[in-house]
């Protein structure tokens, strides 16, 4: 696999991954990054995500916590393992500040808590997409 390009080529939408279980929330999210800009390639599983050939051309990775078989910080462990190095936000109804330090240790920007302002994702996201540092959390 190769590692994902972190900036779109000039007039394509840069190209976002979303892992969430929830089809109500995924579609919700799906719809929202979009109208922020990007090309949404939303996934059910992060085994869906992971098999999928156009993944590792993404810009960024938005994954939840909470997955059937793998949870978002192996989603993103194995992205890295496989060279992505785009940056990533977890999303999670169940924080925790070991969860946080976990997520962070691993290569997550940023830990979001559900439900969080629509705003605060579509923003965290477009900082990271464009090189822009965080607030902290």
């Amino acid at each position: 696999m190769s590692g994902g390009n972190t900036v779109a080529p000039a007039g394509e939408r840069p190209r976002l991954l979303l892992v969430e279980d929830d089809a109500g929330v995924r579609r919700s999210l799906q719809l929202l990054l979009h109208a922020r800009g990007f090309d949404v390639r939303a996934y059910a599983t992060g085994a869906s995500l992971l098999a999928d050939r156009l993944a590792w051309q993404a810009c960024c990775l938005v994954a939840d916590y909470r997955l059937d078989a793998i949870d978002g910080i192996e989603v993103l462990v194995r992205l890295r393992s496989g060279g992505w190095r785009g940056p990533a936000v977890l999303i999670t109804a169940f924080p925790s500040d070991d969860l946080t330090r976990r997520a962070l240790a691993h290569g997550f920007s940023q830990v979001l808590e559900k439900p969080f302002r629509e705003r605060a994702l579509g923003e965290a996201v477009e900082r990271l997409t464009k090189g822009a540092p965080l607030p902290p959390p």
